[in-house]
């Protein structure tokens, strides 16, 4: 068999074991994505492979750059590149696409070892789909969003502890209306003649 048959029956066995399963994700023919670990905790990570023209021959390319992954210190990233390429260079000549997604999830706890344990905010949109990169430097970078604190003025926060005391709650009455005087000034349309 040629490498391209040998791609196609392995993407075939992929599909028929993971339809239905919500962490998989097939991105094209040759890029596959797993989602391993509880989502919304620190010790959950998106595992990408990619295969080259010579695959299983050659190790595929193996991403952890995923948006979903900005959680993770680059310590226990690097450590989770490392154990998963010692892993598929064991591996080489063989269909190791599922083998490894199976190990990676199995084996969570060991290899988030590096990991700080923390709860997340829920993601509530999809992760976005990543390209692949070759260059593999690129994954000890890390971006960082930093948000920035709203800032009152004076006058503002005067208006603010105004309308809210210093208990922190709207006090009772501050937003009624006065009856007499709205009526006074909306006139008295009852009577025409």
């Amino acid at each position: 068999m040629n490498y391209l048959e040998l791609q196609q029956e392995e993407l075939e066995v992929l599909e028929s074991i993971y339809v239905g399963d919500d962490c998989f994700k097939k991105i094209s023919d040759t890029t596959f994505q797993y989602k391993c670990g509880e989502d919304g905790t620190s010790h959950s990570l998106l595992i990408e492979i990619s295969w080259g023209e010579k695959y299983p021959d050659e190790v595929p390319c193996i991403n952890l750059d995923a948006f979903y992954n900005n959680h993770l210190e680059k310590q226990c990233k690097d450590f989770l590149f490392q154990q998963i390429k010692e892993k598929s260079d064991e591996m080489l000549g063989c269909a190791m696409t599922y083998t490894l997604f199976e190990w990676v999830k199995e084996n969570i706890g060991m290899l988030m070892v590096y990991q700080p344990t923390t709860v997340l905010v829920p993601v509530t949109a999809e992760p976005e789909v990543e390209n692949i990169k070759e260059d593999n430097s690129k994954q000890e970078k890390q971006c960082e969003v930093k948000k920035k604190k709203e800032q009152l003025t004076k006058n503002q926060k005067k208006k603010l502890f105004d309308r809210v005391g210093n208990q922190g709650e709207i006090v009772r009455g501050s937003n009624w209306v006065d009856v007499i005087k709205h009526l006074s000034q909306t006139g008295n349309k009852l009577h025409t003649n």
